[in-house]
């Protein structure tokens, strides 16, 4: 087993459901022992403690040189990161109403001088979920079109049209063929072959 030699941290999670006359007594006996850097009680579920346990990973991590040049945001395709965009802003939007169990897959990117226009369709596995992407008269869909646009023309430096799509793919998960094509390999190899 190899040695491990940076700094240890001991997280104590759930501690909103621990009384602190017992927390408190712990957390010095543990601290006695000398090994660990840092012993951090958190919450996950509260967020209680969370940002000062990254603020210390960050603390102790240390700065290598940067791998790509600062205004490199991916090394992946730019029609895969409009995809990621476009599922992250449908997440936000729906909350926990539709699972993470959405595709997004850009179906076109075509670049002009002055415009980059982008057709995405959005895949969920049910009917329901279709309804609460799109959204009465539309404004769920248009929220994450809206947002993802925005957030696409900070990145690229461009104005963007976005066209969405929602379609049901039962059991899309399962099917091989639809997970490769989220893979940004394929999507390198269908563009070469355009």
């Amino acid at each position: 087993m190899q040695r491990f030699d940076g700094p240890r941290f001991l997280l104590l999670n759930k501690i909103d459901r621990v009384p602190k006359t017992e927390l408190l007594p712990l957390i010095e006996t543990l601290a006695k022992t000398g090994k660990f850097k840092e012993i951090i009680p958190i919450s996950a579920l509260k967020g209680d403690n969370v940002d000062r346990l990254l603020e210390k990973f960050i603390e102790y991590i240390p700065e290598g040189a940067p791998q790509f040049p600062v205004d490199q945001y991916t090394d992946q395709p730019e029609r895969f990161l409009a995809a990621e965009i476009v599922r992250e802003k449908a997440m936000e939007a729906t909350k926990q109403e539709v699972p993470h169990a959405i595709a997004v897959i850009c179906d076109a990117f075509e670049e002009t001088e002055k415009l980059i226009r982008i057709r995405a369709t959005i895949y969920v596995d049910r009917e329901g979920q279709k309804g609460i992407l799109i959204g009465s008269g539309g404004g769920t869909l248009k929220k994450i079109g809206t947002s993802a646009r925005k957030e696409l023309e900070t990145i690229l430096g461009t104005k963007i049209f976005l066209e969405l799509y929602v379609k049901v793919l039962k059991d899309w998960r399962e099917n091989p063929q639809i997970v490769r094509q989220l893979d940004w390999h394929w999507q390198l190899e269908r563009m070469a072959g355009e």
